[in-house]
């Protein structure tokens, strides 16, 4: 089985379709900006519904979460199957291991890429996202055993607590991981871009990746969602790229909510610069 897989890794709200969406204006390196709703062609999720009832043979109940992780894998090697150097995979797991079974597999992967983000401004992101309030979104990324519930569309996603999720995918690995911040990235967004382009091994062109950068600018994005909309876009989302800002938690979060997030991912907030 090929090591195809390169993992672009995140927990919600922390700049995976972003990383997605510049990666994919890099590679079609076109004169105008790629439809934000054509990315997925460049980078598939891995819970995408269809895909298990594909490999199953039939339609499947996807709320059966036995069922689901059990296909995983022939969902993964249907993947790596095309032989390709490279694939792209979009994912919100933690890198660990659900009902016996391994959700990051290393014998399928190449390597992952993967973007926190200061869970005190991925919050307020979060809550939007999933239509709750501040509170309920604290309480649930301090949840170790925090996952998104499958629907028609998507199997489940185990995603843990945020400090979870970001010590399982900084721990030492078999193969190499890229950890990028989203500040870094809203910061210097050339830069941080060029290191994806490195780790990846694609040649870096200062031009290219001038326009890659400007193509997938939030600005642009929140200028094609509001003219066409965005396909990822939840229901309950009224938009995908709302703010995308650092430092919004200081006047958007209420203290108590500040205080909590900081107590519960105190370790790895100091060791990743967030405190």
């Amino acid at each position: 089985m090929k090591k195809s897989i390169i993992w672009l890794a995140s927990y919600p709200k922390s700049g995976n379709t972003w990383t997605r969406i510049f990666l994919a204006n890099y590679l079609a390196n076109s004169a105008k900006p790629l439809s934000i709703n054509e990315a997925h062609r460049f980078c598939m999720g891995d819970t995408i519904a269809s895909t298990y009832h594909k490999v199953a043979g039939c339609q499947i109940d996807t709320k059966d979460i036995g069922l689901t992780l059990r296909l995983r894998p022939k969902v993964l090697a249907g993947i790596v199957a095309n032989n390709a150097d490279v694939n792209f995979v979009k994912t919100h797991h933690m890198r660990r291991s659900a009902g016996n079974m391994a959700l990051i597999p290393p014998e399928v992967t190449r390597s992952a890429i993967y973007i926190m983000r200061n869970p005190l401004d991925m919050v307020l992101s979060y809550a939007r996202h999933y239509g709750i309030t501040p509170a309920v979104a604290v309480a649930q990324i301090g949840n170790e055993d925090n996952a998104n519930a499958a629907d028609e569309n998507s199997v489940a996603q185990f995603l843990g607590s945020w400090s979870g999720h970001v010590k399982s995918w900084t721990s030492p690995s078999p193969y190499p991981v890229l950890v990028l911040r989203y500040e870094d990235l809203l910061e210097d967004p050339e830069a941080q871009f060029a290191r994806v382009l490195t780790h990846i091994g694609i040649p870096v062109e200062k031009e290219r990746l001038k326009k890659a950068v400007e193509f997938a600018s939030f600005k642009e994005l929140s200028r094609q969602e509001e003219s066409a909309g965005f396909i990822e876009r939840p229901k309950q989302t009224e938009k995908f790229f709302a703010k995308g800002a650092a430092g919004q938690w200081k006047d958007d979060l209420d203290k108590p909510l500040i205080d909590e997030i900081k107590r519960t991912h105190r370790k790895v907030m100091k060791k990743h610069g967030y405190l």
